[in-house]
């Protein structure tokens, strides 16, 4: 795990995450936490379609983050779980 920080994975023993098994864990880590480094690392590793995939099965990206992979990506956000979810969740008014 050399490219990327362990400070990405601080719930798990860096030794065990497989770049490959981990895929979806990684490529989320790095979205919502890494640097221009890692994210560097994880375009020369994956191709686009296999990170537009895990993107798209997030169930989470904070705004910012959500906003810059709809637009690096040319993702549409309704093709976004992250999205779609948060659309459909019902509202409590007070």
């Amino acid at each position: 795990m050399k490219p990327l920080r362990k400070e990405l994975f601080w719930d798990i023993k860096t030794r065990s995450v497989d770049l490959d098994a981990h895929k979806q864990l990684i490529i989320e880590r790095v979205l919502s936490l890494g640097n221009l480094e890692e994210f560097k690392f994880l375009l020369n590793h994956y191709s686009h379609e296999e990170i537009k995939r895990s993107i798209k099965s997030l169930g989470y990206l904070d705004p910012k983050t959500l906003s810059f992979v709809q637009s690096f990506f040319d993702l549409d956000k309704k093709d976004l779980k992250c999205y779609t979810g948060k659309q459909s969740a019902r509202q409590h008014w007070i």
